[in-house]
C-alpha cells in the first residue's frame, strides 16, 4: 500500500482531518493546566515613553474589581481613604468593616482607619448609621456607594408609553373653503356741509297800554 505524502488530507466517510504545515495533530490533554493570561496587544501607533509610567495590562476575567477613576484619581482623599474604599468595594455584601475588624486585617491602627472612613464619609463613598438590635446592643450599618454622584442624582422619570390609537375609522373633518377676496369699493363723494341758518335778531314788542287807577268812592 502506498502513503499518500505528507500535508494531504485522507478522506474518510463523514470526517476529514487535515495536516498542517506536515505535522500530526497532538492528542487532547484534558488535565492539562490553563494556560497563562496573555497581556493585550498594544496597538501599532502607540510608541512606549522614554521616561514615566509604562503600563502592561492584563485582561482579567474573574476575580477582578472596577473602580472609576473618580476614586482612583481623587484629588482630596488621602491614598489610605483611597485604598481602604477599593477594598470596601472589592469585598462582598455582609462582610464586616467596622474599625476592629479593618485594624485585624490591616497593619494600620485604630486611628489612622478611623481618620479613613471619616475622609470616605465626608464625600459620600460610605454612609454609616448606628442601630440598636432587640437585645439592645449598638450595631454599625454601612453603604458602600461605587460612584457618590450618581448615586445621589435623582433617576430620570420613565418615558410615557403611546396611547393606543381608535380602531376606529376617523371621518376627516371638513376643511372651511376659502372665501373669494372682494374687491374694495371705490370711494363715495363727500357732500358739501349745509350753511348755517343766519342769526335771529331780536326786536322788542309793542309796549302795553298803561293801566287805569281805580278810583274809590266813600
Amino acid at each position: 500500500m502506498r502513503r499518500p505524502p505528507a500535508g494531504t488530507a485522507i478522506p474518510i466517510e463523514g470526517l476529514t482531518n487535515k495536516e498542517e504545515n506536515g505535522f500530526p495533530m497532538a492528542p487532547q490533554q484534558l488535565n492539562a493546566p490553563a494556560p497563562a493570561p496573555r497581556p493585550v496587544p498594544e496597538p501599532a501607533h502607540r510608541t512606549r515613553p522614554r521616561s514615566g509610567l509604562v503600563h502592561v495590562t492584563f485582561r482579567h476575567r474573574e476575580r477582578f474589581t472596577v473602580v472609576g477613576n473618580h476614586l482612583a484619581q481623587h484629588r482630596e482623599l488621602s491614598l489610605l481613604a483611597i485604598g481602604l474604599a477599593v477594598h470596601i468595594q472589592s469585598v462582598p455584601d455582609g462582610t464586616r468593616v467596622d474599625i476592629k475588624s479593618l485594624t485585624a486585617r490591616f497593619p494600620e491602627g485604630e486611628t489612622r482607619i478611623a481618620a479613613a472612613l471619616r475622609e470616605l464619609e465626608a464625600h459620600g463613598y460610605l454612609a454609616r448609621t448606628a442601630r440598636r438590635t432587640p437585645g439592645g446592643r449598638m450595631v454599625t450599618h454601612t453603604v458602600s456607594y461605587a460612584n457618590p454622584t450618581a448615586a445621589h442624582t435623582p433617576a430620570p422619570p420613565p418615558p410615557q408609553r403611546p396611547r393606543p390609537q381608535d380602531p376606529r375609522p376617523q371621518h376627516p373633518q371638513p376643511q372651511p373653503q376659502p372665501q373669494p377676496e372682494r374687491s374694495p369699493l371705490p370711494p363715495q363723494p363727500t357732500p358739501p356741509p349745509e350753511p348755517s341758518p343766519p342769526p335771529q335778531r331780536f326786536q322788542p314788542g309793542p309796549e302795553p297800554p298803561p293801566r287805569a287807577n281805580p278810583t274809590r268812592t266813600t
